[in-house]
Parts: structure tokens; sequence; C-alpha cells
């Protein structure tokens, strides 16, 4: 029985959801005629009498009841289960299966020997109210693909572990050589925070989450609330993702049978220090014994210990082995030929693997594909296009069930595709998008058409008032000019080998920002946490289904796709404008604080008591020439300027128009990739070198200032105009046909 304030939302739910439908019914829809956009609506109302919550309870109750993780009997049980419920659906289901590698723990051992002996229980305890807590065949926390290593050193505390708190540690005349560091959970990709400690000369890495960032500092912590108790331990991959994606021995080709396979100590994207993930009640006897220079005060979490750089005296012995094998990651790929355009194709997908029970991620978002599948297949008429249904396999790992599959149907992918959309976990409160630039106005315009099932506005109106109220400046801006902008796409789930890699337009979108936290890659990731405290009454699963719903059949069904080209050219433009600031503030404050370092000021203006001293000398930041990529922005201007496509124009028309706007995307691809990652292609958007997760736009030209390389600049803008001359080339031909 749902308690008084879930059947209230639920009630809510209903009747914004019979509001919303009601007024879209006169509403315009890109791609579609008037008599199209009436009738694409009342099948949109057909879709959503489908959707139901208690679907969603089910099925995550089935799905996430037991840990299934990569390589385990409930991770194939699950895949049976899957393509059983697609098939009973009516879709064509098939299992691709891939060979990938794969690291599960033999031994994890974590001991101060100095200056007095403390041993890490490096264990997860399981909790009153949440019988899943108490599983057996959970994975014990680890960090995938930490070599094996027997290391001992002096503990030295780097913050972050990013790029500037090595910069500041330096100040502080702290060398981590021969050292291992250790880092809070934080601001990159875990990842990140080995291959840097290593760069710097570190023999090993431990990871632990500060309740300053997800602990008591931020509320009750799990079992009464949901934020992580001091047992808790955030799981994951550290292979070295903004290198490649995918299986670490077949980077950039399918791990099918019989394929090349790398040695594992030739694979580059392979970790070189032992790394450890630890909790922050095993972290604070090792915080607490380290000497050294008192932690800046942006260093400092919420552990009632004086924060120390180091180095030691505290030491501590960390060992790790683990049992390398090949395992199958297997995908489900569920298939709905289109009736009138069955050779292009809308993609729809997330992955089925967890780190162990994965009731939030990834189940909260395949539950919602789930829906959509099952939803579609009840429709009386099948969509236009393709749709197809995907339940990736060994994401957690490296995103690799997604992007085997991808690299093998690489050729028809690129011919094919349309778009791809993910959904990489749900929760409550906003609706986050983060996508193709070109389809700004269609994502725009599918919020406009779902309610909010606390407030009764639409999803594109409360998310125009928490801009408004809420938003930063830049947010702010960028509303009132461009109304409803997406985010840029870096990495960290299933999308990446369709848009960086393919040029596959693509989105990431999910509920949050009202959704209690602290569950992520933990053992409590359970069914009893997320119903209590993540979306209770799955009402905003039923909500992120309606909405990507929506895109699927508009973008299946649209006679002229709903690309808006002028849209991505704007974002350009102001990612251009971004890099420009940059390099001009890079170069005013290099010159600044020479200055003050010649002269002396900068040392004066330090505490001679202290450990603090000033930076190095930087070189002169050069003057860079931009005009090329302006020229080419210029060009796609003037073949976007007075182009106005209908769908109202003949068939054969529409057919060669539709081809040129879902295959532009691949323009903005260089064969080559990015320097030293050729995996990623994309020339706008890309994860950052040293972020990880976190978008770079314009990546090649920007890390090159960012990283100080500035002989990079100039071969990244050129790359970056060839790009935008190729997009605005085929502009100018959907322009020609458009007449």
């Amino acid at each position: 029985m749902l308690n008084p304030k879930v059947a209230l939302a639920l009630t809510v739910a209903a009747v914004a959801g019979q509001q919303a439908i009601a007024q879209q019914a006169s509403q315009p829809l890109l791609g579609f005629t008037e008599a199209g956009a009436a009738a694409q609506h009342r099948l949109e109302a057909a879709y959503d009498s489908h959707l139901d919550p208690d679907d969603l309870a089910a099925w995550m109750h089935e799905l996430a009841r037991e840990p299934h993780h990569l390589g385990s009997s409930h991770d194939a049980r699950n895949v049976e289960t899957l393509r059983g419920w697609f098939t009973e659906w009516g879709y064509d289901t098939e299992v691709a299966r891939y060979d990938v590698l794969l690291p599960t723990p033999v031994t994890r051992t974590l001991t101060m020997t100095a200056p007095h002996v403390f041993t890490a229980s490096l264990t997860e305890r399981a909790v009153d109210g949440d019988a899943s807590s108490a599983s057996s065949d959970v994975l014990p926390p680890y960090n995938a693909f930490s070599p094996d290593d027997d290391v001992t050193g002096e503990l030295v505390y780097v913050n972050y572990g990013t790029r500037e708190d090595y910069e500041l540690l330096a100040r502080y005349g702290v060398d981590v050589e021969g050292k291992i560091v250790i880092v809070r959970y934080g601001r990159v990709f875990r990842g990140v925070k080995p291959r840097l400690a290593a760069e710097h000369g570190a023999i090993g890495c431990l990871i632990f989450s500060d309740p300053a960032d997800d602990g008591y500092y931020r509320g009750e912590v799990y079992p009464e609330g949901p934020y992580k108790n001091d047992s808790a331990v955030q799981r994951g991959s550290i292979m070295d993702l903004p290198l490649h994606a995918g299986d670490l021995l077949t980077p950039g080709w399918a791990a099918v049978e019989g394929a090349e396979r790398l040695a594992r100590d030739e694979a580059p994207a392979m970790p070189t220090i032992p790394t450890l993930p630890i909790s922050y009640g095993d972290a604070r006897p090792l915080l607490d014994a380290i000497e050294g220079p008192v932690a800046p005060t942006e260093w400092r979490g919420a552990l009632p210990i004086t924060y120390r750089i180091g180095p030691g005296p505290a030491t501590v012995r960390l060992t790790v082995k683990f049992d390398w094998r090949m395992v199958t990651a297997m995908n489900v790929v569920a298939r709905l030929k289109g009736a009138r355009w069955p050779d292009q194709w809308v993609l729809r997908g997330n992955h089925h693997d967890a780190w162990n029970h994965g009731a939030r991620d990834p189940i909260a978002g395949l539950v919602t594909v789930l829906a959509e599948a099952k939803a579609i297949a009840q429709l009386p008429e099948r969509p236009g296009r393709t749709v197809l249904f995907a339940a990736w396999g060994a994401e957690e790992q490296g995103l690799m069930g997604s992007t085997e599959w991808a690299e093998e149907n690489r050729e028809e992918l690129t011919e094919k595709a349309v778009l791809y959309t993910n959904t990489d976990g749900n929760g409550r409160g906003f609706v986050r998008l983060g996508g193709s630039h070109a389809l700004t106005k269609f994502w725009a315009e599918v919020q406009r058409d779902v309610a909010d099932p606390q407030t009764g506005l639409s999803l594109a109106d409360r998310n125009r008032a928490r801009i408004r109220a809420t938003g930063d400046e830049k947010a702010r801006k960028d509303l009132a000019e461009r109304d409803l902008a997406l985010g840029a796409l870096g990495s960290g789930s299933d999308y990446s080998a369709f848009f960086h890699h393919l040029g596959i337009s693509s989105a990431n979108i999910s509920a949050d920002g009202e959704a209690e936290s602290g569950s992520y890659h933990t053992l409590y990731d359970t069914v009893e946490h997320y119903e209590r405290f993540v979306d209770p009454g799955h009402v905003y699963g039923v909500v992120l289904a309606k909405t990507t719903g929506r895109a699927t059949l508009r973008m299946a069904n649209a006679p002229l796709l709903p690309f808006d080209f002028k849209d991505l050219a704007s974002t350009i433009k102001g990612y251009v404008k971004e890099v420009e600031e940059l390099a001009d503030k890079q170069r005013a404050e290099t010159a600044r604080v020479n200055g003050l370092i010649e002269s002396g000021e900068f040392a004066a203006a330090l505490d001679p008591t202290k450990a603090l001293q000033p930076p190095p000398l930087r070189e002169d930041v050069p003057h860079f020439n931009f005009a090329p990529i302006h020229n080419a922005l210029a060009k796609l201007d003037t073949a976007l300027n007075k182009t106005t496509l209908s769908p109202d124009l003949d068939a054969a028309t529409l057919d060669e128009i539709n081809t040129l706007l879902y295959t532009a995307e691949r323009l903005l691809l260089r064969e080559e990739g990015l320097p030293g990652r050729p995996w990623f292609r994309h020339q706008i958007y890309s994860p950052g070198r040293y972020t990880g997760y976190g978008a770079k736009t314009l990546p090649w030209v920007r890390e090159a200032i960012e990283q100080r390389q500035y002989d990079q600049v100039e071969p990244g803008v050129t790359a970056l105009a060839a790009a935008l001359n190729a997009l605005a080339a085929q502009m100018e031909r959907v322009k020609a046909l458009a007449g």
C-alpha cells in the first residue's frame, strides 16, 4: 500500500498529466504538419495510458533483488528475464555477447604500520531495515583494473587529487615520489586520480568519500537517512576512460570471438599503480596520523580532525591482488521494424549491470526503457522508423557492452542511426538533459508537453523557474538567449560510443535535484534505499518514461527530422568566445603573477613561518589566430540563413534532407581523433583528459590552452575549422534541396 505522500503525488501527477494532454492537443510539433501534430499528440496520449508505476516497481524488484554484477549468475538471469520481456511484447530480440577482461578481488588489505598499527576493515556493514544489505554474493569494495601489487609508503593527502591540487602541493614543498597518496572522491573521474598520482611518482592510491561531500555533514546517514555512513564505500572502475571506452584489450575494435587482443601490459588504458577505495571510517585514523603542514582551507573536509598534508609519519602497506579473467558481457537488443522508414533507426538504451543491487544505478533508468518499450508495443500502429531498445552489459567496468556493440556495428550505425537516448539512473526533481545541440528546440518541446507531478507545471516551465531562481549568471543568460539550453556531453555512460566515437546525435536524461543521495556504487544502492529516499512510488520514473517516449515517438514518426543546426552554430560560437576569453585571461594572469614573482612581492605576501611558497614562473602565453574558426562559422551561418524546411515537401526530397540532417553530426568527427586519444573523434565535445566524466567543449583547442601546450592550439584550430566547413557544405546541400 502506498503511503499518503506518494498517493498524493500520484494523484497530482494524474491531474497534471490530464491537463498537459488537454493543453498540448493544439500545440505544434517540430517536423510535423498541423494534422500530423494532432495525430501525434493523440498517439502520445494513448502511450501515456500504458505507463504504470506499479510496472516500474515490479521490474525494479525483480532485477535488483540480488547483486547482478558482470559475470555473476544473477547478471545472466537478468539477461534472460529482459530478453523474455522484450520478446513477449513483440520485439525481435537478440543477445549480443562479447568477451571482455574483468578483474575481481582476491586480496585486499590496508594496514597502517606507523606511527601506530591500524588495520582497515574494508567492509560495509548490513543495516537494519534493508534486508538487501545482508545479501550474499556481493562484490566487496574495490577499484576495477587496479594492478596487483604490495606497496609500503608514507601517506600524503592531496585533496581531490586534481592537477591543480598537485600544483598547490608542490608549493608546499611536498613531493609524492615513492609515497602513497590518499585523496577524496569528487571533482574528477576516479580513474584520473591514480593516473595523476602515478604521473607524479606515487606508488599507490587510496580514495575515500569525505563526509563533507557525502556523509553526515550533508544529512542523516543510512539507514536513518540517505547519506553514506562511516562504512560505505564507492566502488568503481579506474580504467583510463578519457583515453577510450570499452574492453581494455580491444581498444577501437569489437571484442568478438577470434578478435586480436592486446596483452594486459600493453593495454593503454590500464592503470599503473595499486588503488583501493575506502570508507571515511577507515580513512579517519590514517588522515589523523598524518603530520606536516596544515592543509589549506579548501582541502579540509568534515572529519573531526586537523587535515594535514604530510608526508608521513603515517605509513601504510597496501596489498591488492585480483583474479584476471575473461567474462562474457551480454547486451539485450530489441528491435521493432519501422513501418515507413525501416532503414532509419531510433535507439534507446541503458545498462543492466550493477556493482551490486544497483536499484538507482542503473535499474531506475532501465525500468523507464522497459516502460517505454512495453507502451510503444501496445500502440495501434508501428512507429515510422525502426526503434531499437537496448539493455547494455558491462557498463560499470568501462561502458563495455555498448562500446563493443557500436564498434561491431559501426558501418550500419553510421548509415542508419538517427538518435541515441540514454537514461543512466533516475531520481526526483528536475529533468536534466545533455546532448547534441542541434536538438535543443526538440528537447525543449518535449519538456513542454510533460507535466511535473509536484507542481503541475510543465517540465520546461519548472526548469525555467529553477534557472531564474537559483541558476548562475551564465545559466540565466543562456535561458534568455537560447531558452532551455542542453548540457554538453562528457562521458561516463553508454551514449559515449555512439556520440564521441561514431558521431550519432545523442542525449542523456534523468530527473534529479530533489532525490536524496548517498547510495552511489555502495552496498546500499538497494530497492529499500531507492523507494524510501530517491523516488517513492516511482512517480518520476513515469515522468522520465513520458519524456523519453515522446522523444522516441516523435523522432520515429516525424516526416521532417527536427534538427536545427542554428542552435548548434550559436552554441559553438559561445564555446569559441569562451576559449578566446580563456586565452586572454590566462595571458593576463600569467603576466601579472610572473611580475609579482620576479619582483619578490609574491614571496613577501606569504607567511615566512609557513611552508607555502610562490608558484614557479610560467611561460608567457602567445596570441592565437582563431580566424579559421570564425571564417568557418560565417560559412555555416550563410548556409543556414534563410533556409526554411517544411514537412510539406514531397517525400523524395524529405528523404534526402532527412539523411543529410541525421548524418550531419558525423562531419564533426576527425578520423584520427584527438591528440593522444584517437578513440574520441568528436571535435566539439569530449570528456576532459583530466576531468574524465566532465565535458570539455572544443576539446583540442581548450585543453591545449589549459594545459599550456601552446604548440597544439594551431592544429586544433585547423581541425575544428575543417569540421565546421564540412558541416557548412552539408547545410548548403540541405538549403538547395529545400528550394
